[in-house]
This record gives structure tokens, C-alpha cells and sequence, in this order.
């Protein structure tokens, strides 16, 4: 076969997970950035909310662009899953390049189906929160 169906994030959708992660952090009273890419880690949406520091504007990002590569949340773990030390997780940062990966929690795919059709990166709060919503968030359209 050479040629296949593909699903992708629409507009609507960023805007409706963007949404979702806004009021869940307003709700929590966290100020956060909040990243959507598309599946190839191409940034559709951004928000840093008020009192958002401007450093959460990278993490988030890459979080996201992360997300989507690995097809999975963002920690630290390596391609197959295994968990990393922290020479590891930095030397896996290094190689991949650091906009690109990230051992940091808050990344989390959006998956149709099968395919990974982009993921929403959050930083802001402590790690357990940034994950929790970034799921939830991306979640939000299924």
C-alpha cells in the first residue's frame, strides 16, 4: 500500500482541548502554559495565562513536540519504555536535540484509534499536576 488514511487535529479541536486545560487550571488556580502540536510536533496552539511564567512557554513546547514523537506521556523513560537515570535522560535529551525530547512530566499524546494525531504539552505546576491535565486536556475530544 502506498498510500494512507490519516486522521489530523483540527482547529476546532486544539481550541476545545486548549479550553479544557485553561478552566482545569483556573479551576486549580495555576497559572500554566499550555502547548498543543500537531502530529508531527508543529505547534497549533499556545497559551501562557496570566501570571504564567515566560520559561513554561519552551517546557510546555517541547513537552508537546515530545508527546507526539514518542506517542506517549513525557517522563523519564527511553524509546521501548525502560526507565532512565539521569545521565541517561540528559545524554536522550542531548541526542535528540532539547527542543525535542524531555524527561520532564506534562506531555501527553492524542490518540484516534491507532494514530497519534498530536499531543498538548503543560508547564506550570509541579509534575503531577502538569500530567494530569495534559491528559485530561487532550482527552477532552474523544
Amino acid at each position: 500500500m502506498y498510500i494512507a488514511d490519516a486522521k489530523r487535529l483540527t482547529m476546532a479541536g486544539a481550541k476545545k482541548i486548549m479550553s479544557t486545560a485553561t478552566a482545569k487550571a483556573q479551576e486549580a488556580g495555576i497559572a500554566v502554559t499550555i502547548a498543543i502540536v500537531d502530529a508531527g510536533g508543529h505547534l497549533v496552539l499556545l497559551e501562557r495565562m496570566e501570571g504564567g511564567r515566560f520559561h513554561t512557554v519552551h517546557s510546555a513546547t517541547t513537552k508537546a513536540v515530545c508527546a507526539a514523537s514518542n506517542r506517549r506521556g513525557t517522563g523519564s523513560k527511553g524509546a521501548v519504555g525502560q526507565s532512565l537515570d539521569v545521565a541517561h535522560a540528559l545524554g536522550l535529551a542531548l541526542a535528540a536535540g532539547a527542543e525535542r525530547w524531555t524527561a520532564m512530566e506534562g506531555g501527553w499524546p492524542i490518540i484516534v484509534g491507532e494514530q497519534c494525531i498530536g499531543a498538548v504539552g503543560v508547564a506550570g505546576g509541579n509534575f503531577e499536576f502538569d500530567e494530569k491535565l495534559a491528559r485530561e486536556a487532550a482527552e477532552s475530544i474523544k
